[in-house]
């Protein structure tokens, strides 16, 4: 089952256009103090819990692999997302984890590394 789950999400990252609307650098339009540590954005032609696209973040190494998902649940909209990591290396991830910490509850599943 978990390689299924792990295909599934390679089969979207493969099939749909990534469209990064909140570049690396850039500050978050409603809560200017946050400014994207990594590029942000989502996958085209799908829809999340918030009605937007799958968020994805993508990572420094490069490579565009499936690094893991985060799992979170915002305590300000009170709702829950899957963010999709793509290229991210180790540190990459805890920088995610880091931004997500001050309003987000959240679950980091890395890709286990068989299924890579």
């Amino acid at each position: 089952m978990n390689e299924d789950f792990w295909n599934t999400l390679d089969q979207l990252r493969t099939q749909n256009r990534i469209v990064i609307d909140r570049p690396k650098g850039t500050r978050h339009p409603r809560y200017p103090d946050l400014v994207y540590p990594l590029d942000y954005g989502y996958f085209e032609g799908t829809v999340a819990g918030d009605g937007d696209g799958i968020d994805v973040w993508i990572g420094s190494a490069g490579t565009g692999q499936l690094t893991g998902v985060l799992c979170t649940y915002d305590t300000f909209k009170r709702d829950a997302e899957l963010k999709i990591l793509l290229g991210c290396t180790e540190e990459d991830v805890r920088t995610v984890l880091a931004f997500n910490s001050d309003f987000m509850r959240f679950l980091y599943v890395p890709r286990p590394k068989e299924e890579a």
